[in-house]
């Protein structure tokens, strides 16, 4: 969904015959804790939205096609425990529809969460958006598992460990697709402006600061040092080689692999 100021400044760039810069899109999945130690209540709450997360702002999401863990070499299936929610950033007027789950943890070890939206129908781009996205927690004491694929059509896969970072620290994954790497794939990058526990939301001094935008190597591998507190997104985008109709049209689809991380301060 697009702001009324974005669509206008679309409108008039069309008439000029000049291309408009795209507000990236991220897929989300956000847990709390995203560490769960052994005097912690075992409950870990996720939030799964579709936003720009920069500047805060919501698309609708409709109902995920799928939702799952992965945990010790198994995928469970949790879409028929997701709950829609709503919620709204400052500049929005209406509220957009978001999904919440909460999974008790049991056993030790890494647990990544992963979702395939629905696909997304983004008019300014004529295209649909479909981002699969996955994060990582981490549980009472046992490493193990926060490196394994989960064979998605896309995906970002960690080459560091993707908690217990400090600010500062340097990210690194590898972008697949169809479980081959991407060479020099193009990984969008953005901060999550609502993070909990910073005194105030980052202010771009200019559209290029929104986004960062790092090139993988020929093997797919990319790096990022992330510099503030909180939830950081990684999307790398491809053109999928099928399509969607709409209105009798075969249109186009992009698919995203997302993952994200945490940081904190040292203190």
């Amino acid at each position: 969904m697009l702001k009324p100021v974005y669509k206008a400044t679309l409108g008039m760039l069309a008439l000029l015959g000049l291309a408009a810069p795209a507000a990236a899109h991220f897929g989300a999945i956000i847990p709390e804790p995203a560490i769960l130690s052994q005097n912690m209540d075992p409950q870990v709450h996720l939030e799964v939205k579709f936003l720009h997360p920069m500047e805060m702002h919501y698309m609708e999401m409709d109902k995920p096609r799928a939702f799952g863990v992965l945990h010790d070499g198994v995928k469970t299936d949790l879409l028929e425990s997701l709950t829609a929610a709503k919620g709204k950033s400052a500049d929005q007027e209406e509220e957009f529809t978001f999904w919440k789950f909460s999974y008790p943890i049991k056993r030790p070890g890494d647990y990544t969460f992963f979702v395939e939206p629905a696909p997304y129908w983004e008019p300014a781009e004529d295209l649909f958006i479909v981002h699969y996205t996955k994060v990582c927690v981490h549980a009472l004491g046992l490493e193990e598992g926060w490196d394994e694929p989960l064979g998605l059509e896309t995906e970002i896969i960690p080459l560091s460990r993707p908690y217990g970072l400090w600010t500062g620290n340097l990210f690194s994954g590898r972008v697949l697709l169809k479980g081959k790497p991407v060479p020099f794939a193009e990984v969008e990058v953005e901060y999550l402006n609502e993070s909990p526990g910073n005194p105030a939301p980052v202010v771009a001094p200019a559209d290029p600061f929104i986004t960062q935008v790092i090139k993988a190597d020929a093997d797919g591998v990319f790096h990022y040092a992330m510099p503030r507190a909180g939830w950081w997104g990684f999307s790398a985008l491809s053109e999928a080689d099928w399509t969607i109709e709409r209105e009798g049209e075969a249109k186009k689809v992009e698919i995203g692999a997302v993952f994200w991380v945490q940081t904190r301060d040292m203190r």
